[in-house]
Formats: C-alpha cells, structure tokens, sequence
C-alpha cells in the first residue's frame, strides 16, 4: 500500500448505469446527475486540499472518467486538464458483454449468468479481451504500488471494489459485490479507508 494519502472519485452517474447496462469499457458520457456528482466531489475536495498542490492528478482514459476528473479540477479552481491518464485504471472488460442489459445475456446464456453469481471475483465473460475482478486486481495493484506522491484519482466502480478487497482484505465474492456510490470521496491512508 501506497505511503501517501490517496483520495478516489468513482466516474459521475451515466445514464447506462441508470439502466444497468453494462458499461466495462465503452466509452460512455456522465449524465446531468453525474455533472453533479462531480462538482460535489469537487467541492469535497477543495475543502479537503483547496488547491490540490503537490499532488498528482490522475484519471481512466475513458471519457466519463476524464470529464469527472475535469469538472473536479474546475470546481478545485485549478486548470481542468492540467492531469494525466492511466490505461490501468480502466473499468474491468466485460468482453462480449459490454453494451448489454444483464437480463439480455441471462435470456441467451443462463449458464453463464449463473456462474458469474457463483463466483463472480473470478468468472471472466466470452471474448477475447474479456477480464474478472481477480485479473483487474492486478491491474490495480500494479498502479497502486507505483503511487508515491499524494494522488487524486477518478476511476470506475470495480476499480474501486478490487481496492476495496486489497486494503481490507476482503473476500472475492464481498469484493465483487460492493455498492460504490458515485457522490463520495473514498480516502486511503495509511492503509485504512474512509468514506467523505
């Protein structure tokens, strides 16, 4: 675990998230409610580090990710695009079954969605580029363990639940299935975590 303090932003509400479409990684727009969320996390943020100095800003390079971190840095009062971008930190690969309602797939293929609710830490989707909760933790964690300096970071809800399962221990099935909420600022330090 990271030395320096790091506080997490889940990307602001899509309107796939309202209707449970599965998201992974399509490049997806934050809805009027998401816009929202973001420039409450902004505020969040400025009244914990006003202006951010000496800390690294970093985002997914998906857009409702990247446009999260931009409308945080401008309710920061700091230049919005003034951050980079980290492949690592994209939301995990539903391969084949991005863009679908869970319902959908579950119609075509109940022996998959079955198995996925037996364990769904571990159970990666049909395609070739497809990931599970076990494969994204390493991605995380190769990122986590680079952080060296106080970091802002804008990630996704299952990059979220595998920090969740590293720092806390927590088992796979706990992990997977955690509600991260889109309107709070998530704090990691000294390997503790805290909901503002």
């Amino acid at each position: 675990m990271p030395d320096s303090i790091v506080y997490f932003s889940r990307h602001g509400e899509t309107d796939w998230n309202v209707s449970e479409r599965i998201q992974g990684q399509e490049d997806v727009d934050i809805n009027a409610r998401g816009e929202q969320q973001a420039a409450r996390n902004g505020d969040m943020l400025k009244s914990l580090i006003g202006e951010g100095a000496g800390f690294d800003f970093v985002a997914s390079p998906l857009r409702r990710t990247r446009d999260t971190m931009e409308r945080i840095r401008t309710r920061m009062g700091i230049d919005p695009w003034a951050y980079r971008t980290d492949a690592r930190l994209m939301e995990v690969n539903f391969g084949d079954w991005q863009g679908y309602m869970l319902e959908d797939i579950e119609a075509r293929s109940p022996e998959l969605v079955a198995a996925r609710a037996r364990d769904k830490w571990n159970f990666v989707p049909p395609g070739p580029t497809a990931e599970s909760y076990a494969i994204l933790a390493k991605r995380i964690g190769s990122w986590l363990s680079e952080v060296r300096e106080p970091t802002v970071c804008v990630t996704h809800g299952g990059c979220m639940r595998t920090i969740f399962q590293m720092v806390e221990d927590l088992d796979g099935h706990d992990a997977a299935n955690l509600a991260i909420t889109q309107d709070k600022i998530l704090r990691l330090e000294k390997g503790s975590l805290t909901w503002m």
